[in-house]
């Protein structure tokens, strides 16, 4: 390796002055991902892992506020189910309650255009924090992912590909609204059965190749598995599981299971810093910590960053317990 580059800073350093804890080997950060992206010097980052606000305003505070009282808003409040949970005892039989899940087939124009300018927005930022050849991965789903997607080419990022997170969840499936019993033989959308990560990448230099950038800034490509294979873009996965959702009782919380492979796979050499600019409740980062990695989280809700400072480190735990 020719460029000190890939020897990353420590985490910490990353701040910028924002209140911060360190979290292990990572740190998690309270403050708002724009201004902090906007405040990190150019190449910073050695990768992006983040599962961000699909449709942007599910996470304003009016929509948050909305959710925890079950008036609804933007997030559906579904029907309570009976079944059990999977790792659970057999009589720890559940009357269960779905979680609250976003509406996003009934957007406008001008709330698709605010989806747009957000991650377009969003991705000139991250182009400019991010070294050459770095990589990001972000969590949509199958509905906006088009949108999210061409958003963040025209703000600069390369798109590269998918991970698709295979996932049979409740989402979708159901009979008009108000109508279920006339039209019962009728769903609005397929009931979901994937989750779409896209692949980007800040753009390599005109004529630089992947082998040179690897040396150079310790990025470009992606690393194989343990096993020495190369990431599947399709990943068998399974609902977040009752144990993790007990640390963390985040409404968008993904299993430690899947997230450890993508971000495994985003520092193709094992070094640099992975950085989550919507941590949530620090999964995440979490899951870089359990596959030995340097992450930063960042978070604008205090809730949630004191969440994550609980979390992580038995996030982590939980996420070495089934490597």
């Amino acid at each position: 390796m020719t460029d000190t580059t890939v020897a990353a800073a420590e985490p910490s350093t990353l701040a910028l002055g924002y209140e911060s804890q360190a979290v292990g080997r990572s740190c998690i950060v309270l403050a708002d991902c724009f201004e902090w992206l906007a405040g990190l010097p150019n190449g910073s980052l050695h990768a992006i892992v983040t599962d961000p606000p699909w449709a942007v305003r599910e996470f304003d505070d009016d929509q948050l506020a909305k959710r925890a009282d079950g008036s609804g808003g933007l997030w559906r409040q579904p029907m309570k189910l009976k079944r059990y949970e999977k790792r659970c005892r057999p009589s720890d039989e559940l009357q269960w309650q779905r979680s609250p899940q976003p509406r996003f087939t009934d957007f406008g124009p001008a709330e698709r255009k605010r989806i747009g300018q957000f991650f377009t927005n969003w991705a000139r930022l991250a182009v400019r924090a991010l070294l050459p050849g770095a990589h990001v991965f972000i969590a949509s789903n199958s509905f906006l992912a088009p949108l999210v997607y061409s958003a963040l080419v025209e703000g600069g990022l390369e798109f590269r590909g998918q991970v698709i997170r295979l996932v049979r969840t409740l989402r979708g499936g159901d009979r008009p609204k108000g109508s279920e019993t006339e039209f019962a033989g009728v769903s609005t959308m397929p009931r979901a059965g994937y989750e779409p990560w896209g692949i980007f990448r800040r753009r390599m230099p005109s004529r630089m190749t992947v082998a040179e950038c690897l040396r150079r800034h310790g990025t470009g490509g992606l690393r194989r598995t343990p096993a020495g294979l190369p990431l599947l873009d399709v990943v068998p996965s399974e609902v977040t599981p009752m144990p993790e959702r007990r640390i963390a009782a985040h409404p968008s919380l993904k299993p430690q299971a899947f997230l450890r492979q993508v971000v495994h796979a985003a520092l193709p050499l094992g070094v640099g810093i992975v950085a989550d600019p919507f941590m949530g409740s620090g999964s995440i980062v979490a899951a870089a910590e359990a596959v030995g990695y340097s992450a930063i989280g960042v978070e604008r809700y205090r809730d949630f960053y004191q969440m994550a400072v609980d979390a992580v480190p038995r996030l982590s735990a939980v996420a070495r317990g089934q490597r």
